[in-house]
């Protein structure tokens, strides 16, 4: 009798104890759907969270708030969307502001993405010159060229600037140079991305109302001076691959938000279809 009466007592105790956690469990469900309602996803993400955290064995209530995390989710995605779509909006305005400013060379034939270039810099006004053009591509990824043209070669693979006060800047050796011969003209080209410039794009940016000395560094050493258009140059393609990189980045994270609706609603779908079934 007493072994009975103590098994009683357990299970009853068991039973009064599993009711405890799952009315724990829901009043932070409770709370996190009143979150969610008031558009405080982060709050009821927390609150979601801590179910599994302190009641993991609250299996029903984990299960609505795994439901309840999928609708936090998608809102959460939605307003992001949002909010990239207004980005993207802000930044094509700044882009059509400008853009008649540049030149774009693109052959369609064979080329999928061309290059801007600000007008003083385009091939045809630049035969038989040794300077530095500066051009950025659609999706604003901003480079420069080092372009030397003379009688002999110096076969050159990096460029230093610098100003009168001591400061300057220097390339590392460029990935990507050739060189060829034109009716006994010596061209060379060497070409540096942003970022893989050695700073000498920014400094031409920071430097661009004084007078800069351009050398180039090879075999031979080749001295000049930039001209003022092609500082202007300069700073023209910068502010344009600013707003068409920032353009690209916001495209790149509104394909990652919509995959994830995608994702979020066929997992929705996937779990009313399991509901139906179990009916």
């Amino acid at each position: 009798m007493k072994k009975l009466i103590t098994l009683c007592c357990g299970a009853f105790l068991l039973t009064a104890c599993g009711n405890g956690i799952e009315k724990k469990a829901n009043e932070k469900l409770t709370a996190a759907r009143t979150a969610y309602e008031q558009g405080n996803y982060e709050e009821a993400k927390l609150q979601i969270d801590s179910i599994k955290i302190l009641y993991p064995k609250a299996f029903e209530t984990r299960k609505a708030g795994q439901a309840l995390m999928l609708d936090v989710e998608l809102k959460v995605q939605q307003q992001k969307l949002d909010s990239l779509n207004s980005a993207l909006q802000a930044k094509q305005q700044a882009f059509d502001a400008i853009k008649n400013q540049y030149i774009l060379e693109k052959d369609t034939a064979y080329q999928q993405m061309g290059n801007y270039l600000w007008p003083t810099q385009t091939v045809e006004k630049n035969l038989h010159r040794s300077f530095l053009r500066f051009q950025v591509n659609e999706q604003g990824i901003m480079s420069m060229t080092s372009i030397y043209c003379g009688g002999n070669n110096i076969h050159h693979t990096a460029v230093k600037v610098s100003v009168s006060d001591g400061t300057s800047a220097e390339s590392p050796r460029s990935r990507d140079s050739y060189e060829t011969t034109d009716l006994d003209e010596k061209i060379e080209k060497a070409d540096y991305k942003l970022g893989e410039d050695g700073g000498v794009i920014d400094f031409v940016n920071l430097n661009k109302d004084k007078n800069i000395r351009l050398e180039y560094i090879g075999d031979r050493k080749y001295t000049t001076t930039m001209t003022p258009a092609d500082r202007q140059a300069a700073v023209g393609i910068y502010e344009l691959a600013q707003i068409l990189s920032s353009m690209t980045q916001i495209k790149k994270e509104q394909e990652e938000a919509n995959l994830k609706i995608g994702f979020i609603n066929k997992k929705k779908e996937i779990n009313a279809q399991k509901a139906a079934a179990e009916k």
